[in-house]
């Protein structure tokens, strides 16, 4: 039963259930969800029959109960419910809050670096002025002012450098799956947690956990595996443009970028023009996938995209990188 037990295969059919649980109305919610459940018991209570089956039916249930699956996720969040904010994420808004006050007391030489760093750092880009906005848009480096998957990206990397000397142990690794896990998981909230950014934080997540468990980390999975937590948390997310780019590009980065890669000639890996040439097949892939529901949604198109990004995305990870260290230099009171 290959097929059935392929996250990719149970990602795609629960997906394809959440767009249709999606698009029915919220007044129908609340019978659709009861008429779903005796079904979707049906093959918890005969999974002894389904397990002597042979391949080719038993798969087709299983696919069919996460399609089932996906549409009762989607219809049963769409019943209106009355939510607050638990204790955690009122006292991560308050870490949020205080972050922006301790980046705002630093004695910038520049009036505009604070505002950009509040942008990079807590997605709140309330300081910056209409004009720099509207620059980052026309360029086509507006991501880099939402937070998105880049720069938890950057934060991971130096999560990363940070716990080398510690090793490659089990140990280590347990250290590090429970140490991003907490950290990690309070900077999404801190943040908001738009979707992009819990995207890449179950992506790493659950990178760190298969390497720990010595499984196999193909990209592509690990991808699949983070969709479908993501949407089993919470359904809705799949009506926002944030998620569907966010997940697009990085569908791009899998399928698309390997073959650009691979069009360069074999050499050095330290090779300069290599690099380049890698930092524009990232750029590449990435927009040719998220380009058509860009132009949908926005009706542009940011011509010099590729320039932008292999000069914009170094420079963002030296600011993002320099200004972690300068606060925690600053939490030590030694202010550079």
């Amino acid at each position: 039963m290959t097929g059935a037990k392929s996250i990719e295969a149970l990602s795609v059919v629960f997906t394809t259930g959440i767009l249709a649980g999606s698009a029915v109305s919220a007044g129908a919610a609340g019978t659709l969800a009861a008429g779903l459940l005796p079904l979707l018991t049906l093959p918890i209570l005969l999974r002894d029959r389904i397990r002597l089956m042979a391949d080719k039916p038993a798969i087709s249930i299983i696919l069919l109960s996460f399609l089932l699956l996906g549409f009762f996720c989607a219809v049963l969040r769409a019943i209106p419910v009355m939510e607050s904010p638990s204790a955690l994420q009122i006292f991560a808004i308050g870490a949020a809050d205080a972050l922006r006050a301790r980046i705002d007391a630093l004695p910038f030489a520049s009036d505009t670096t604070a505002p950009l760093l509040r942008a990079f750092l807590t997605a709140d880009r309330s300081g910056l002025p209409a004009e720099t906005i509207g620059l980052f848009r026309a360029s086509g480096a507006s991501h880099l002012l939402a937070l998105s998957g880049l720069h938890m990206g950057i934060i991971y990397l130096l999560f990363d450098k940070l716990m080398t000397p510690w090793g490659n142990s089990r140990a280590a690794g347990i250290i590090r799956l429970v140490l991003f896990g907490l950290g990690g998981g309070f900077f999404t909230l801190m943040t908001g947690a738009s979707p992009s950014i819990v995207r890449a934080y179950l992506f790493i997540l659950i990178g760190e956990l298969l390497r720990v468990l010595h499984r196999p980390r193909k990209g592509s999975r690990v991808l699949c595996l983070a969709l479908l937590v993501q949407l089993v948390l919470d359904p809705s997310v799949i009506r926002s443009v944030g998620f569907q780019l966010s997940y697009l590009a990085m569908a791009g980065i899998f399928l698309l970028y390997p073959i650009l890669e691979s069009w360069y000639p074999s050499g050095s890996r330290w090779d300069p023009f290599r690099r380049i040439w890698n930092g524009a097949a990232l750029s590449i892939s990435c927009q040719l996938f998220t380009a058509p529901l860009s132009w949908h949604y926005f009706h542009s198109f940011p011509r010099h995209f590729l320039l932008t990004n292999l000069t914009a995305i170094p420079l963002t990870t030296g600011l993002l990188s320099s200004a972690v260290l300068m606060l925690a230099l600053d939490a030590l009171h030694l202010c550079l």
